[in-house]
């Protein structure tokens, strides 16, 4: 089983015994502390203006920074995140979104995630939603 320990509430085990590998995102997270819950965020901006029409890789990005401002409320940081959930109206769209998602989250300390394609989300104009849950402190 490969352990990292990154904070001293947070451990990743990114291969525990008996599971395959994992590929850009750790099988398990434990945390002691707070936790926090973020609502899926999706692409607008502060205004509720839509950023990036068509555009995934603009559109992440503007999910990756309202989960970050939302974290920051809370007091929270990507380095406390365990778990995030994408939910996307096309999965090939992942390797760019894990591409931006690095530019937010330390790739040493990949929290556990889930990917669902799903028909549409809530406007017809979103392509992606993400959530978290953080654990703050211990």
């Amino acid at each position: 089983m490969r352990r990292m320990t990154d904070a001293t509430h947070l451990t990743h085990l990114a291969a525990p015994e008996g599971v395959a590998p994992a590929g850009g995102y750790s099988h398990v997270v434990i945390g002691t502390g707070r936790l926090v819950a973020i609502s899926g965020q999706v692409a607008l901006d502060g205004d509720g203006r839509l950023v990036g029409e068509g555009d995934i890789r603009a559109q992440t990005r503007q999910v990756f920074e309202n989960l970050r401002r939302c974290l920051a409320g809370a007091g929270a940081s990507f380095g406390d995140v365990v778990k995030l959930t994408y939910f996307l109206t096309d999965v090939a769209h992942l390797p760019v979104i894990r591409e931006v998602r690095d530019e937010f989250v330390d790739a040493g300390r990949l929290p556990a995630s889930s990917a669902v394609q799903v028909v549409a989300l809530f406007r017809p104009d979103l392509l992606i939603e993400v959530e978290a849950f953080a654990v703050v402190g211990g």
